[in-house]
């Protein structure tokens, strides 16, 4: 049973649909629902490949729950022993699963590092929208995104995407190298599902092989993946971070109407 997955089994994939309304926030109820379905897959030797959707249109997930950090840190810590996203996230990213992210709808901060640990990411041309905005709130990102977003985009456009916080579009995504590939909304399920339902057909010990082999190339250590989660949380303690974070609370944070166009919110949250 799950609050806020949807899980259905298809041979040896597992699709997973996120529903946690408002607005797919990435709070303890999706993070603890996450560490046990990534627990029972794992322990599952028929599962070979893990696809995440969303029932929300708007929002895949939107970033994290900015008022419960401490919470969703603790579920986090039930897998991997350790009170961080980040670490959860790269856990994903080393399995032996193979995890894809089908995005439609906003992915932001905490929500863009979940899709970038996923292995391969699918976007709809027409409503996929990435971002990784913690800049604007006087934070860098705490559970992946600097790892990942270097190592996809290169050093300068990856300063770009964090430094600007601005919102991509599924086109200019594909082409940095954010996504794989930018599909119209009416053929993206299709083809991921055919994606899936392929790789899941390889041979489990060779995927697995090649997965470790990839990673070992491309995937940050443990440790990187620590130091920056210890970063964030100490910055989001600090004065500036809290007094952007309570400007965007009064200008409609962490409300789907209002973050539908967050990008235009953001350069008013000045520390005062």
């Amino acid at each position: 049973m799950s609050e806020t997955l949807r899980v259905r089994a298809e041979g040896g994939v597992l699709f997973t649909e996120i529903a946690a309304p408002p607005m797919n926030l990435l709070g303890p109820a999706l993070v603890r629902d996450l560490v046990s379905l990534i627990r029972a897959a794992e322990a599952d030797g028929a599962v070979r490949v893990l696809v995440f959707t969303s029932t929300d249109p708007d929002y895949f997930i939107s970033h994290v729950d900015v008022t419960r950090i401490q919470q969703y840190r603790d579920e986090a810590a039930k897998l991997v022993d350790e009170p961080s996203l980040a670490l959860l996230f790269r856990y994903l990213s080393a399995s032996r699963l193979v995890s894809i992210a089908q995005v439609e709808g906003r992915v932001r901060a905490g929500g863009n590092e979940f899709v970038l640990a996923c292995d391969l990411r699918f976007a709809a041309r027409e409503s996929a929208v990435f971002s990784q905005p913690e800049a604007a709130f006087g934070l860098t990102p705490g559970a992946g995104g600097i790892q990942h977003l270097t190592r996809l985009l290169g050093r300068s456009r990856a300063l770009e995407v964090m430094l600007t916080a601005g919102d991509y579009d599924a086109e200019l995504a594909e082409r940095y190298g954010w996504s794989n590939r930018a599909l119209p909304a009416g053929e993206l399920a299709d083809f991921v599902n055919a994606v899936a339902h392929r790789i899941a057909g390889m041979p489990a010990a060779a995927v697995a092989a090649l997965k470790d082999r990839v990673n070992a190339i491309a995937l940050a250590t443990a440790n990187d993946f620590r130091s920056d989660s210890d970063l964030f949380g100490v910055a989001v303690r600090e004065r500036e971070a809290q007094t952007r974070l309570q400007n965007a609370m009064r200008h409609g944070f962490q409300t789907r109407e209002a973050e539908m166009d967050l990008g235009r919110m953001l350069p008013g949250l000045v520390d005062r």
